[in-house]
């Protein structure tokens, strides 16, 4: 008999758990849209190294009743995020390592995953794997990517609103004439000195 040919995109989530076979592989990050989306914005997706992935099926006996279905995902890559500091790139490493509960239907997925910490999701015929480990990735990314140290120098670029300072403009206003937001304060620090 041949054996069972597992397709990513389009997968038997309950045969495949049964089968406690492994599926693994590799992505590329132009393809995860909806990870690419918060990508720093200037980053060659082409050019990233491709996600590497890999999920294995497992049951786990109970005392009473069927096995409880679990699938085992691993999923990492290193992404480049807009750096919250300087706002250049920042390459990040993800790794994500979770087990996921399948359970007949998505009522009973509902009432459990309301009453336990375990990520819990509902057996289709058709289950779309790597939307699973995109979700994974996105919800692992970091709330506010910076770098250790920048690489340019951050205090340089920012503006100070000091009046003294030489850059400040004189008449109160930028340097397309509107006002300056702080000019009024600068007056007043002048008038107490």
């Amino acid at each position: 008999m041949k054996p069972r040919t597992f397709v990513p995109r389009k997968l038997d989530i309950g045969a495949f758990i049964d089968s406690g076979e492994v599926l693994e592989g590799t992505q590329s990050v132009a393809d995860l849209q909806r990870l690419a989306e918060g990508l720093y914005a200037q980053a060659d997706l082409a050019a990233l190294p491709p996600v590497q992935w890999r999920v294995q099926g497992r049951l786990v006996k109970q005392r009473v009743g069927q096995p409880h279905r679990w699938l085992d995902v691993e999923v990492k890559g290193t992404f480049p995020w807009e750096c919250q500091r300087c706002l250049h790139s920042v390459d990040l490493p993800i790794e994500v390592a979770r087990s996921i509960r399948f359970v007949d239907d998505e009522a009973a997925a509902a009432a459990l995953d309301a009453d336990s910490d375990d990520d819990v999701l509902a057996v289709s015929r058709v289950f779309d794997l790597l939307a699973l480990l995109e979700d994974e990735l996105i919800m692992a990314q970091p709330l506010v990517p910076r770098h250790e140290q920048c690489p340019t120098d951050v205090e340089r670029h920012m503006r100070s609103f000091d009046p003294d300072e030489p850059e400040a403009p004189e008449s109160g206003s930028d340097a397309g004439g509107k006002p300056h937001p702080f000019a009024a304060l600068a007056a007043l620090k002048k008038n107490q000195n």
